[in-house]
């Protein structure tokens, strides 16, 4: 077993050396698939005595070759590449969060605003462009400080206070959908955009770099 399993690691690391790159450092949907393959034949041949060692290498072979010429279609056919990894999906424009486009991409507004907040992002009025790149990653431009807005606070849910009904009159964002609008006090309003009935107060706190 432990002979077998130094083979398929150096096939494996073969592969990757032909893949170049970009195979380690951010995978795609179709590098997912190939690199599940690649697991599946390599845990096969390593624990099973009974797998050929020939036919294993012929799947890694075949793999490589395949991800190559997947590799150069994609880099003569705008609609594969946009098949096979997607597009970037603006998921925030001008301070506003498109909660319907999250969705669709099977992503919770928390998990989204985990990341910002990993990105040092306390409120969406900071952010001028935050876009959903094809390998799941979040690229976030920012306002300069004399522009930030006022915005949804995307702090945790314990730090930031929630209303059904307006405590007092001020600037007041749709935890749901971000939309923010001026309200008085004892309001209560149906967000006209996504019919959420929650409030939070709006933040107009700068970026911390």
């Amino acid at each position: 077993v432990a002979l077998r399993s130094l083979y398929t690691f150096f096939l494996v690391f073969i592969f990757l050396k032909i893949t170049g790159r970009r195979g380690v450092r951010q995978m795609s949907l179709f590098e997912v698939l190939i690199i599940l393959t690649l697991g599946s034949a390599a845990g096969d041949v390593a624990f099973y005595d009974d797998v050929p060692l020939l036919p294993v290498l012929v799947v890694f072979i075949t793999l490589a070759l395949l991800y190559r010429g997947i590799m150069w279609l994609m880099g003569h056919s705008e609609k594969l590449e946009d098949l096979l990894e997607g597009k970037p999906i603006v998921v925030v424009e001008e301070g506003q969060l498109a909660w319907e486009k999250l969705h669709a991409e099977n992503m919770t507004e928390f998990e989204f605003f985990m990341e910002l907040r990993v990105n040092s992002v306390e409120q969406l009025g900071q952010v001028r462009l935050a876009i959903l790149e094809t390998n799941g990653q979040i690229s976030v431009f920012y306002y300069p400080d004399e522009e930030v807005r006022a915005g949804l606070s995307i702090l945790p849910t314990h730090c930031t206070a929630r209303y059904t009904t307006i405590p007092q009159e001020g600037i007041y964002a749709c935890v749901r959908c971000s939309i923010v609008m001026a309200m008085q006090a004892g309001e209560k309003r149906i967000c006209s955009r996504c019919a959420n009935a929650e409030w939070s107060k709006a933040s107009r706190a700068k970026r911390l770099t």
